[in-house]
C-alpha cells in the first residue's frame, strides 16, 4: 500500500479505494476461507465490496457485535470476534495509517510488524543478555482491557489529519465491547474517574494489535531516548530492560511505573525484579538462557493437548490427514528455534493416527 502523507486529502480515497478493499479482504481471509461467514461473503464478493465501500463514502457504515468467548492458553483472556465484513475495514485501516506510525516506531518493538515477530524478539533477548549481566522484565496488568479511549484519541490524532479517517477510527474504539473490568485510581483522578473513562480494547483485532503499538510507542521512546537504555526489547505488553548495575535497574522500574501512569497502566510489580541474566528468563513462549533456548513446560503441555485432540478427531473422520501434516509441521517448525530435537523425536513420534474400525 502507497504511503500517503498525514493530513492529504486523499487519505480518506486511499482507505476506501476498490484497490484497498480487495487487498483488506484478502488479508482478512487468510486462514479463514471455510467459515462459513467468509464462504457467503466471499460468493458474493464483488456485491458485498461495493456495498461496504458505498457505506464507508456515505458515513452510514456502523460496526456489527461482536462474538465474545474465552481461551484459556496461556492465561484465561476474554476475545472478541469482529463479523467478517468488520474485519475487512478493520484492514483496510491499517493499511492506510500504519505508515504514517510505522517510520517513527523503535527498531526493538517486535509484535505485529512486518519482518519482526516473537522469533526475532527471542533473537534479540539473546544478544542482550550476552552483553548485560542484569535483566528487569515487566508486563502490564489487563494491557487490553485497561487502554484509555480518551488516550487513544489523542495519539492517533497526533499522526492523521484526516476527519474523516478519524470519524472511522473513533467509530470502531467507540463500539468496542466491555473487557474484563480493569478499574484502577491514578494521580489526578476523582472518586468517578474510573467509572466514567471508557477503556478496552477487543483482543482480537487488526485494529487492537496495530493500536497497542501506537499507545506503547512513549512507553518504547521514554525507556531507549529519556532514560537511555540500550537494551531494550518490547512484544506487546510484554517488555525487557537490561543493564549492568542492578541499583540502576530499580531506579529504572521507578521511572517506567511513573511513566506508565499517564497512559493509566501499571505493571506487575512483585514480578518486575532485576535478575541476572545468567538465570533463565521466560519470554513468549520460551526459557531462555543467553546463549540457548528451551520451549516453555506450558507449550509442551498445550501440543500434547492439541495432539491428543489431533488423534481422536482423525480417528472420527472429523479431520484430514493433510490438514494433521500441516498443523504438525507448523508446530515442529516453531519448536525448531529452540533447542528441541529429542524433544520433537519424542513427542512427534509417540502420535500415532488411524481411523476408527479401520481395522
Amino acid at each position: 500500500m502507497a504511503e500517503t502523507a498525514a493530513g492529504s486529502a486523499s487519505l480518506w480515497d486511499e482507505l476506501t479505494s476498490w484497490r484497498n478493499l480487495v487487498a483488506a479482504a484478502r488479508k482478512a481471509r487468510l486462514g479463514k476461507r471455510r467459515q462459513p461467514e467468509v464462504a457467503r461473503f466471499e460468493l458474493e464478493r464483488e456485491r458485498e465490496l461495493l456495498g461496504l465501500q458505498r457505506a464507508l463514502r456515505d458515513r452510514t457504515y456502523r460496526p456489527g457485535a461482536y462474538r465474545a468467548f474465552h481461551v484459556h492458553e496461556p492465561k484465561r483472556r476474554l476475545i472478541s470476534a469482529a463479523p467478517y465484513r468488520d474485519r475487512i475495514v478493520h484492514h483496510a485501516l491499517v493499511n492506510v495509517t500504519s505508515p504514517l506510525f510505522e517510520r517513527n516506531f523503535i527498531t526493538d518493538s517486535y509484535a505485529n510488524r512486518i519482518g519482526k515477530g516473537t522469533h526475532r524478539a527471542v533473537e534479540r533477548y539473546h544478544e542482550f543478555a550476552g552483553r548485560f549481566g542484569y535483566v528487569l522484565q515487566c508486563d502490564i496488568v489487563k494491557f487490553f482491557p485497561s487502554v484509555d479511549h480518551e488516550i487513544l484519541k489523542g495519539l492517533l490524532r497526533s499522526r492523521i489529519r484526516d476527519g474523516d479517517v478519524l470519524w472511522l477510527c473513533d467509530l470502531i474504539i467507540d463500539a468496542s465491547n466491555p473487557q474484563e473490568p480493569a478499574a484502577d485510581y491514578y494521580p489526578g483522578d476523582d472518586l468517578f474517574a474510573p467509572c466514567e473513562r471508557r477503556r478496552g480494547l477487543p483482543i482480537g483485532n487488526m485494529t487492537s494489535q496495530f493500536w497497542a503499538n501506537v499507545y506503547l510507542h512513549g512507553l518504547d521512546s521514554f525507556v531507549k531516548r529519556g532514560l537511555r537504555r540500550k537494551g531494550y526489547v518490547r512484544y506487546v505488553d510484554d517488555f525487557l530492560i537490561f543493564g549492568d548495575d542492578k541499583r540502576d535497574l530499580w531506579a529504572t522500574r521507578g521511572r517506567v511505573i511513573e511513566y506508565l501512569q499517564r497512559l493509566r497502566l501499571r505493571i506487575h510489580e512483585d514480578r518486575a525484579q532485576p535478575r541476572p541474566t545468567r538465570r533463565p528468563s521466560r519470554f513468549l513462549g520460551y526459557r531462555c538462557w543467553p546463549r540457548h533456548r528451551y520451549l516453555s513446560k506450558e507449550n509442551i503441555r498445550r501440543f500434547r493437548r492439541r495432539g491428543r485432540a489431533m488423534q481422536r478427531r482423525y480417528a472420527a473422520g472429523e479431520m484430514g490427514w493433510e490438514e494433521v501434516k500441516a498443523r504438525l509441521c507448523s508446530w515442529n517448525a516453531h519448536a525448531a528455534t529452540a533447542d528441541s530435537w529429542g524433544l520433537r523425536c519424542r513427542l512427534l513420534g509417540g502420535l500415532k493416527f488411524g481411523r476408527t474400525g479401520s481395522g
